[in-house]
């Protein structure tokens, strides 16, 4: 049975170099642009024809508006208006690859860590510098708890500016981590399917049906993970636009 960690690889389609760089087109890519198609298209259908009494492509795609609609909403407040383009299309495009990577034969890009740290360093950078043309030199008093004693500043403010800076770790950590203990886990117990002759002879039964059950969480767990990083995206342009 191969590694179960044999399914991360990340393999060259096509070689590309630009000097000593390496700029190759490679399978994590091709997922990439994959899932972009796969969400452009689900969009595309799915508001085609807008009526209403809408299809099961127009309520889907409307169930997904709704629901970062309202993490704007709730999270942001009027002020993440503008942004609410760009939190949908984190959102979709990371749920869609979570959920592709679920298939057998694909490839899941959020299971490697320099893409989602990537994604996430994009998050840190674009809302510090919201936070920073919204309010000037203000902005910086986010490091600096509102009506804290001005003597705890000295140990207040370091801890706060590692918080701040630990942000795109965190948040690229969690969903790399989830996302490649789910897979291993699958890899493991399908591999135990099939070696004890899948589910035809009895002692194949348990743990194809573990399989299956984890499959659903693995599902679960792609949304929740999606969610959750689109999510906190909002919660930290919240602190950039209102200081809090």
């Amino acid at each position: 049975m191969a590694s179960p960690l044999k399914q991360f690889t990340i393999e060259p389609i096509l070689d590309l170099n630009i000097g000593e760089t390496d700029i190759s087109f490679t399978n994590s890519s091709l997922w990439m642009v994959i899932t972009a198609l796969v969400l452009i298209i689900f969009v595309a259908v799915g508001t085609r024809r807008s009526s209403i009494v809408p299809g099961r492509w127009q309520s889907a795609v409307e169930y997904f508006y709704q629901v970062v609609a309202d993490m704007v909403r709730d999270n942001v407040g009027s002020g993440g208006r503008p942004y609410f383009p760009f939190i949908f299309a984190l959102f979709m495009f990371i749920l869609f690859g979570n959920l592709l990577g679920l298939i057998p034969g694909s490839f899941t890009f959020t299971s490697h860590l320099a893409v989602t740290f990537a994604m996430a360093a994009f998050i840190f950078i674009g809302v510090t510098l919201i936070g920073i043309f919204t309010h000037g030199l203000k902005f910086f008093s986010l490091f600096f708890p509102h009506g804290a004693p001005i003597v705890s500043a000295p140990v207040l403010i370091p801890i706060e500016i590692i918080s701040y800076f630990s942000r795109p770790i965190s948040l690229s950590v969690r969903l790399f981590a989830n996302m490649t203990v789910g897979h291993v886990l699958l890899k493991v117990i399908g591999g135990g399917v099939v070696a004890l002759g899948s589910f035809y002879i009895l002692p194949g039964i348990v743990p194809f049906m573990a399989l299956v059950a984890i499959t659903i969480l693995e599902v679960m767990i792609a949304v929740i993970q999606a969610y959750v990083f689109a999510i906190l995206t909002c919660v930290y342009l919240n602190d950039a636009l209102h200081l809090h």
